[in-house]
């Protein structure tokens, strides 16, 4: 029997790429073969993002490309696109499946039952309410580690917890059992992602740092990342377990937005500059190389120039390694879009501009700091070149000449000099 062919494309998150996996582990290895999205298939699988409307963009392109390499196959769009507007991407010519985050992972049904292979809709009365744990396994040595789904906070600007429903997880126990499935494989780093991982467990009266304790003690991952955690929900506790571990990674990712607190107050964050501040402190304090990444949002209504320079003062005055810089996007049912003081877009870019120079130097001086310095390099099997890339535990990109025999294996090194287009090169250390 020939197989089917079938093909993923991704947009957006982390949690997007573990949930991406999941789904297609469901579909029968007899009956279907995965291929590139750029190559011909009889399904095309689209996992959207709807956090900006670029997002969207790029899954509408995405639809467009797919029909181009085959008229005949078969689109499903599926996501927080999906779950939103789902009569928009209806009216996109040649997609056959919409799926919201609640029904996304019946995907294999609907493709399977030719009778259900028609425009299938998600309501924004329908949110998600379940929690489904996932986790990517592909050909690289790190996984992807869904343990949270979903968020409270409704921040004014946000669409997501209406995307994907409240904040929801597994218990620990449960979880822990995941994270023996991944051990099992040949995986030797996960990175934990969530919509709001900082808010694991507290519908079982756990918690993320009670998590963070049992993956620290399970055998069989080498290292631990944590993806994107709230400045209130990353308490001291968390990042002195950091610390003193040998398996969480000194790679911390914090959420900004901004650095003023009257924008900080329209957005409806739930914290002061001042918190952020003192977990950076910290964490710098315990952990003098470690990497620190920050949100920051530009444009955002009512963002004056004074406070923008507020802002932009302030990040140059913290120890943060790199920023990724959003320009602010109305999302439709937010508050944020009804807001009065829109900023028009010339001046949204012309701040986006000064942030992403800001970062650039901030990653700059994070280099500098370490060249010289010996760190531990997870070797990866992509080729190019002649040179292998990895990643160091504090998220430093390096390369050295490809070995075969170092793919997924830990190396200590020195880090040298990072080359034009800012990989470092390295030297094995001596034994």
């Amino acid at each position: 029997m020939n197989k089917k062919k079938i093909a993923f494309q991704t947009f957006g998150c982390k949690l997007n790429f573990a949930e991406t996996s999941a789904i297609a582990r469901k579909f029968r290895a007899s009956e279907y073969e995965t291929v590139d999205f750029m190559e011909n298939a009889d399904f095309y699988i689209v996992h959207s993002c709807t956090v900006t409307a670029h997002a969207e963009k790029k899954t509408r392109a995405a639809i467009r490309q797919a029909l181009r390499k085959n008229p005949e196959a078969s689109v499903a769009v599926i996501g927080c696109y999906s779950q939103l507007r789902p009569d928009e991407i209806g009216l996109i010519n040649g997609v056959d499946i919409i799926l919201g985050n609640n029904d996304k992972y019946r995907l294999p049904e609907y493709i399977d039952d030719i009778s259900k292979r028609k425009a299938e809709k998600a309501s924004l009365q329908n949110r998600p309410k379940d929690f489904e744990p996932g986790y990517s396994i592909g050909d690289r040595t790190r996984s992807f580690f869904k343990v949270q789904d979903g968020c409270d906070y409704f921040c004014t600007y946000c669409a997501i917890p209406y995307a994907r429903g409240r904040s929801r997880s597994a218990d620990i126990a449960s979880t822990i059992e995941v994270a023996r499935q991944i051990a099992e494989t040949n995986i030797r780093e996960i990175v934990l992602t969530g919509v709001n991982i900082g808010d694991f467990g507290r519908q079982h009266g756990e918690t993320f740092l009670g998590l963070l304790q049992e993956l620290d003690r399970l055998d069989g991952i080498d290292r631990i990342r944590i993806s994107s955690v709230e400045p209130e929900l990353l308490n001291d506790d968390i990042i002195i377990l950091v610390a003193r571990s040998n398996r969480l990674m000194p790679h911390f990712h914090i959420p900004l937005q901004s650095g003023t607190d009257r924008v900080l107050e329209l957005m409806k964050r739930k914290y002061k500059r001042e918190v952020f501040e003192s977990r950076v402190r910290l964490i710098k304090e315990l952990m003098p190389h470690a990497c620190i990444a920050a949100d920051v949002i530009t444009g955002f209504p009512g963002e004056t120039d004074e406070d923008f320079l507020d802002t932009f003062r302030f990040i140059e005055s913290l120890p943060v390694s790199y920023l990724h810089v959003f320009t602010y996007s109305k999302r439709p049912g937010t508050k944020a879009a009804q807001m009065e003081e829109q900023i028009p877009e010339q001046v949204k870019q012309e701040r986006s501009k000064l942030l992403h120079r800001l970062s650039e130097e901030k990653k700059a001086a994070f280099y500098a700091e370490n060249r010289g310095s010996v760190q531990e390099v997870l070797w990866e099997s992509d080729i190019n070149r002649g040179f292998m890339t990895g990643f160091s535990g504090n998220y430093i990109h390096c390369k050295k000449p490809y070995d075969k025999d170092s793919v997924n294996r830990i190396e200590k090194v020195t880090l040298l000099e990072p080359d034009k287009d800012g990989i470092f090169l390295v030297k094995p250390c001596a034994e």
